[in-house]
């Protein structure tokens, strides 16, 4: 069996979205000829942005992911945790690039929500294996 499976592929789903985003930013600076900055264009900027959000984001997600799997090993939970997180993560770039905020709201409110609630989770049961311990 493939060790951390829900890790691992989150990571490479991650890989490929992260891929794409640098690429629509690095073929609307090639249709602008524009080297650095964002040329005062929208489209450009609109890229950035989902591009930078995604790199600010991404890894604490994969490292979420990595821990839930980590304490739950072969528990179900993980998997929607993680496809909840890919789905706002896709929801945040299509909204970001369109420039559609109907998209972004529920991206980053579902995936605060589940920010929150894992971190809470982790936190009691560490605190726990801790209190064991003693």
């Amino acid at each position: 069996m493939l060790p951390l499976p829900v890790t691992i592929f989150t990571t490479g789903v991650f890989a490929l979205m992260l891929t794409t985003l640098g690429l629509l930013v690095s073929l609307r600076r090639r249709d602008l000829k524009l080297l650095i900055g964002d040329g005062d264009d929208m489209s450009l900027r609109r890229r950035i942005r989902a591009h930078g959000n995604f790199i600010e984001n991404a890894p604490m997600i994969i490292l979420l992911v990595l821990a839930l799997e980590a304490v739950l090993a072969t528990s179900n939970l993980v998997w929607p945790v993680a496809v909840i997180l890919i789905i706002s993560r896709l929801l945040h770039a299509i909204g970001a690039i369109s420039g559609n905020p109907r998209l972004i709201f529920p991206a980053m409110l579902s995936q605060h929500a589940i920010f929150v609630i894992c971190g809470i989770w982790l936190l009691i049961q560490t605190l726990s294996h801790l209190a064991q311990a003693a």
